[in-house]
């Protein structure tokens, strides 16, 4: 049995139901603070905080093999204005699930991390050696939690994979579950929102980078191949029983405008764009070299930017009842 902590979610029950459809036994545990039950379809679902010692009661009642952890807050603009918020949630309450995993001895775990522990990095594409240096509490919070992690593992009868994802998009091809943020910040669907109309305009913060077009460059993956790797993992953790760390990415990068005008072809139509000033902790490109868990877990991106705007499009019918 598999525990997915924030299987509600969205990159959570993508995986979720991959690992279903791959023959997994799994509960979710999630809060429902940002997920959605509905989207729990798979497996049993447990309603617990991660951070709560009520959590024994879920290890007691399953057989727990593993842990995939994917209950984090996750927007950067939130972190720079209440970073407190992010250090006790992202590591606090993860040192909470870690000290219950020991009690109940489950040995394997898989932290759903980010780029944004590389902050501004010093060369592009990134690699996992890089010196970590995030520059907003987002990315910090996620890089003391994969600190705390190597430290669980010195411990002995305790492995890890920690991956770094870089920009998570794109939904479930049979439209079951999706992408439905409360607010929403990824970029993705906000453009989407301003292509049907849900939104007067799209901005795109800053246009001073420096980039071929003077807007951030993100590396963009498809919500499904998080997922396969995320099982690509776990089957690391059960057969070589060594902690590691992976970057998740397309290896390809895409500006904020590339995106916007991706977004236009797909759905076939116009909308405005308006520039607003940058925002505080946002890098100017980050784009993943993905190369090192394709040679050693096999695991390679499907998924290139048009498909991952066409699936997101679909859902973004299916919801707004376009």
């Amino acid at each position: 049995m598999i525990l997915v902590t924030g299987g509600a979610g969205y990159i959570g029950s993508h995986t979720n139901k991959a690992l279903h459809n791959a023959g997994y036994d799994t509960v979710v545990v999630d809060n429902l603070c940002k997920g959605y039950e509905t989207f729990a379809k798979w497996g049993n679902f447990e309603d617990y905080d991660f951070g709560s010692k009520d959590l024994r009661e879920v290890f007691e009642k399953y057989d727990i093999d593993g842990v995939l952890h994917f209950a984090a807050f996750s927007s950067v603009a939130e972190s720079v204005e209440l970073p407190q918020k992010y250090f006790k949630n992202n590591y606090k309450n993860t040192l909470n699930l870690l000290q219950i995993m020991r009690e109940f001895g489950v040995d394997k775990f898989i932290l759903s991390s980010t780029a944004a522990v590389y902050g501004n990095p010093e060369k592009v594409p990134i690699t996992e050696d890089q010196e970590l240096k995030p520059i907003n509490p987002y990315g910090h919070s996620k890089w003391i939690t994969e600190k705390a992690l190597e430290r669980e593992a010195q411990k002995g009868d305790f492995n890890y994979v920690s991956l770094r994802y870089f920009n998570a998009a794109g939904c479930d091809f049979d439209c079951e579950i999706g992408e439905l943020h409360d607010p929403e910040t990824h970029l993705i669907p906000l453009v989407l929102d301003a292509a049907i109309g849900k939104r007067d305009s799209i901005s795109i913060f800053g246009t001073d980078y420096n980039t071929p077009d003077g807007t951030c460059i993100r590396d963009y993956i498809h919500v499904n191949d998080l997922a396969s790797a995320h099982i690509a993992a776990y089957e690391y953790l059960c057969e070589k029983n060594e902690s590691n760390i992976f970057n998740l990415g397309n290896g390809q990068g895409y500006s904020v405008r590339e995106i916007i005008d991706m977004c236009k072809k797909v759905t076939g139509r116009d909308f405005k764009v308006d520039i607003a000033d940058r925002r505080e902790g946002d890098p100017d490109i980050l784009i993943a070299d993905a190369s090192k868990i394709e040679k050693e877990l096999g695991w390679k991106p499907k998924y290139d930017l048009e498909c991952i705007v066409s699936s997101a499009w679909k859902w973004h019918q299916k919801v707004n009842d376009i």
